[in-house]
């Protein structure tokens, strides 16, 4: 196994991309700690359930937007385990809204879950890696950092800091053994992205070349590349998740 003897924290860790990576994580051997922000039965049920598949798993309740929380659950992991090795910053909102009717409290939420929480949990672990002179730090962006969508100037603002923020930080940590590189998703089978689904039905996969929506796991394989050593000469990278959507062309 990859990841044997590792640990990893994972924000937004319940549903979605945040499950599919906590499940990686977990088969290639890690022990895995993941936050969830209110779905306490979802949480619950993910580690009976990896439990079950003789897999280590805590879960944790926070708002990433709060530094104390991230300061808190750094602390407690730190704890029961050590260390941490691993940390995906996957937890993230969508609050659509034409720029002339966004209110400021839409705009907020977003650049606060989004970047201030990738920020927050970050700087939260960034002692201990330093310390250990080892880390593999994944942040969540999206394709919506390079494509431009009427309605979501919130929601790319968000993930092109993430991306802004990486190649920063990853230069600042290299030399401490720490890699930092972000993942770029385009169009994945997620409940957070059911709406613009329906919306827009299968003129989405018109637009991917590979003419197929993203699954979770596609994502969670890219993370697992990146927190693994054999991409330990890789940073500051982002890494496009899309079928060849921001490929460009027909």
């Amino acid at each position: 196994m990859k990841l044997a003897g590792r640990t990893a924290l994972v924000t937004g860790g319940s549903r979605g991309i945040g499950k599919a990576i906590v499940w990686a994580l977990a088969r290639e051997g890690a022990k895995v700690a993941f936050v969830y922000r209110s779905n306490r039965e979802a949480a619950d049920r993910l580690v009976s359930d990896l439990a079950l598949d003789q897999h280590e798993a805590v879960s944790f309740q926070a708002d990433v937007q709060r530094k104390e929380d991230a300061d808190r659950i750094v602390q407690d992991v730190l704890k029961q385990w050590n260390k941490i090795d691993i940390l995906v910053n996957n937890a993230g909102v969508i609050h659509d809204g034409l720029l002339a009717t966004m209110k400021s409290e839409q705009w907020q939420q977003v650049l606060d879950i989004n970047l201030t929480g990738v920020f927050n949990f970050c700087q939260a672990v960034t002692r201990t890696m330093m310390s250990a002179r080892y880390g593999r730090i994944v942040n969540m962006s999206s394709v919506a950092a390079d494509v431009a969508n009427p309605g979501q100037a919130n929601y790319a603002a968000s993930k092109g800091g993430i991306e802004g923020f990486t190649r920063c930080i990853a230069a600042e940590l290299a030399r401490r053994g720490i890699t930092v590189n972000a993942v770029a998703p385009g169009f994945i089978e997620t409940d957070m992205t059911s709406s613009v689904r329906d919306v827009a039905g299968s003129q989405i996969q018109k637009k991917i070349p590979v003419r197929r929506l993203g699954q979770p796991e596609d994502v969670a394989n890219a993370v697992l590349f990146l927190v693994s050593d054999q991409a330990s000469y890789i940073t500051g990278h982002v890494l496009r998740v899309d079928g060849g959507l921001t490929l460009g062309g027909l």
